[in-house]
């Protein structure tokens, strides 16, 4: 079934027959601007907005967080339409049945996959946390919250493409569209479906899951769970799934590995953190210094469950301190207090060299006493 992809979109159960006009197409410059790529790009900044402003809360610094987006965005992307082309080959061949590159470049046709798109967001973060010495369960714990707004604004896309939608039905919430071939269909509106999902999946890990975190990865179990039973209960819905079997879709069999994998380590985090208090090392500006300090400055930490104002108020006063640190003086301090002078509040003291007592011997036995 082909939607006429300039038709309205209709709502007849919904505000007295609402109706949407707006074309696929934003602005009809060459091949168009569509509005599908403008919802995905403000997904992304909202994203990156959100991430930017949770970042103090798992340890992670501002640098390493942009190049990780400037990474993972276009990787991610790119895994999303190798994804798409893979399960959809037969899409991507010329007359002669040979694969056409040219075809499968071309983007801006449609065609992407968020299983693909997450499975090359993982292996940056990988690849970026391995190189950089950074903890993989805090960075994707953070990471998935922008996944989940990401995916909560770019399904809007997908709505507006007259595309992504579900089997035919009677309920209130229907959505209207009109075919190629000029009939009406009533369908599921599964792009709403989705995003109302993930949206509440992001409420769950800000206000509840993060509030209570008690090892790094534990939101990242949480999304693919969540997203996970979501995603099985939603493609089951819908009519243009590619088929594992007769009945179960591949985004389907993809759910339930995410599910089961989730569920694994969910649970044995869990008991091996049972009791725990994960603590988040604040993150510092100053890496330079940090490193010239050494042993001498000690990075502070806080528990996980602490607010986001706590993190940003003790993380400025940890760099203030860094900046005033003078390396000179500590060590000066050190070298006096293993010349046996004491330390206190910062100051140098001597201490009072006390005279060493005499051993004490033993009283002349009494020979009489034998």
């Amino acid at each position: 079934m082909k939607i006429m992809t300039d038709s309205p979109i209709r709502f007849p159960g919904l505000f007295g027959d609402w109706t949407i006009t707006l074309s696929s197409k934003a602005i009809n410059i060459g091949n168009g601007i569509y509005w599908y790529g403008i919802l995905i790009a403000l997904g992304m900044l909202v994203a990156l907005w959100w991430c930017m402003r949770q970042r103090t809360k798992y340890g992670i610094r501002e640098d390493d967080l942009i190049d990780g987006l400037l990474w993972g965005i276009p990787c991610g992307i790119i895994g999303a339409r190798i994804y798409y082309v893979l399960f959809y080959l037969s899409q991507f061949k010329d007359h002669e049945g040979r694969f056409s590159w040219s075809k499968a470049i071309a983007i801006w046709d449609g065609g992407l996959a968020i299983y693909g798109g997450v499975i090359a967001v993982v292996i940056v973060a990988i690849i970026l946390c391995r190189s950089r010495h950074i903890k993989l369960g805090a960075m994707m714990d953070l990471v998935v919250m922008g996944l989940l707004i990401g995916q909560a604004i770019g399904r809007w896309g997908n709505f507006l493409n007259r595309e992504a939608f579900g089997a035919e039905t009677t309920l209130p919430w229907r959505m209207q569209l009109t075919t190629t071939a000029g009939e009406l269909v009533e369908v599921h509106p599964t792009f709403l479906y989705e995003s109302l999902w993930n949206l509440i999946g992001l409420l769950l890990i800000v206000f509840v899951v993060s509030k209570a975190r008690r090892f790094d990865g534990e939101n990242t179990c949480f999304y693919f769970l969540w997203y996970g039973v979501g995603r099985f209960w939603i493609e089951g819905l819908r009519t243009d799934a590619l088929m594992v079997t007769s009945t179960l879709r591949t985004s389907q069999l993809v759910a339930l590995v995410s599910v089961a994998t989730a569920v694994v380590l969910l649970v044995a985090g869990l008991q091996r953190f049972k009791g725990a208090q994960l603590m988040v090392p604040l993150q510092v500006s100053n890496l330079k210094k940090l490193d010239a300090a050494g042993t001498y400055f000690v990075v502070d930490e806080l528990p996980a469950s602490a607010s986001h104002h706590e993190f940003v108020q003790a993380t400025a006063a940890m760099n203030r301190r860094l900046e005033e640190f003078d390396l000179d003086e500590a060590e000066k301090v050190e070298d006096n207090n293993d010349n046996g002078e004491a330390i206190e509040e910062g100051n140098v003291v001597a201490e009072p060299q006390q005279p060493a007592e005499a051993p004490e011997t033993p009283a002349p036995e009494d020979e009489a006493g034998e």
